[in-house]
């Protein structure tokens, strides 16, 4: 027992660890063609973040077990909008860029209906539907460099935020090895982390979606997490939203389209309470910038999702 918590731990680092590896890698690499930086970190380390989902996710659906690989995603969502904003705009109050209003959160609350949807069709997300979510994502990222080229007009007199990365130079050759020690950290992380969940579920008789959607979502969480409230200390909680919408849509998106087209993920229909839970998130989310303090998310309402995220676990352990 002692042993299976040690191993999920070091299951935790290790995919965060893989996962910084994997975007130190393909950064470097990135920056040696020219890419600029700030296409960068709307893409490949926005993506890098969601590293741990996805390999939590795969390994999860290949091991025949659905149930943790639906619950990572949906867990991580709302861990992702509930605690980690809730914290983070506890910490430092936190000001609405005018695309994340007016596009982003809209476009997240779509998205999350659009996948709400699919869950209930059949009771899987099938291979096709898995396609759609994939070119779906493609349209995403398609967004994120158009808005990174073109934001500054569009966003006026806000603020833009550059997600800066280490501009050092490295080889070639040592940018590679990074992102080939970063997937094999992902891959025995993710190994780990299910594999242990998984005995320590059957030794308390906890289902598979419980530990999804508490014990995985969390752990798999700790990369945004850890961004989020590091910044919010820092007073550059700004960045928090931002960074929560965009992996929110990429494991949607990314993570349950790429597991669906490897094999179609089957959908217990006990899960539509936690996906309300979600969609309302993102729905008081979308009122926050209308109500006072206006265009502001508030310490106050990030006491209302800290609140609502303890609510939910509440209920989820008492369902």
């Amino acid at each position: 027992m002692i042993l299976s918590v040690v191993l999920i731990i070091l299951g935790f680092i290790l995919l965060i660890k893989g996962a910084d590896l994997l975007v130190d890698g393909a950064s470097n690499i990135a920056k040696k063609f020219h890419i600029p930086e700030i296409i960068i970190g709307l893409t490949i380390v926005s993506i890098g973040t969601s590293m741990p989902e996805l390999f939590v996710s795969i390994t999860s659906a290949i091991e025949g077990r659905p149930d943790m690989s639906i619950g990572n995603v949906i867990g991580s969502n709302i861990c992702n909008l509930l605690l980690i904003m809730g914290l983070s705009t506890m910490i430092k109050p936190v000001k609405f860029q005018r695309e994340t209003r007016l596009i982003e959160i809209p476009m997240c609350l779509a998205i999350t209906i659009i996948f709400m949807i699919f869950c209930n069709t059949g009771a899987q997300i099938s291979t096709v539907e898995g396609i759609i979510l994939l070119i779906l994502f493609i349209l995403f990222i398609s967004y994120t460099i158009v808005m990174a080229k073109k934001g500054e007009q569009f966003d006026k007199d806000d603020t833009i935020i550059e997600i800066q990365t280490d501009s050092k130079q490295v080889s070639m050759l040592k940018s590679i090895v990074f992102i080939l020690l970063g997937i094999i950290g992902l891959k025995i992380g993710g190994d780990l982390t299910v594999d242990n969940a998984v005995i320590i579920a059957e030794r308390f008789g906890i289902s598979e979606k419980i530990i999804g959607l508490t014990i995985l979502a969390v752990g798999t969480s700790l990369p945004e997490l850890v961004t989020s409230v590091t910044a919010a200390i820092k007073g550059n909680s700004d960045i928090a939203i931002g960074n929560i919408i965009g992996s929110n849509i990429f494991n949607m998106l990314l993570i349950i389209g790429a597991v669906s087209v490897i094999n179609p993920i089957s959908y217990n229909l006990s899960y539509n309470l936690d996906m309300i839970i979600l969609t309302l998130g993102i729905i008081l989310l979308s009122l926050f910038p209308i109500i006072p303090p206006k265009n502001e998310m508030s310490r106050f309402n990030g006491g209302i999702y800290f609140l609502f995220y303890i609510v939910y676990l509440a209920i989820l352990f008492n369902v």
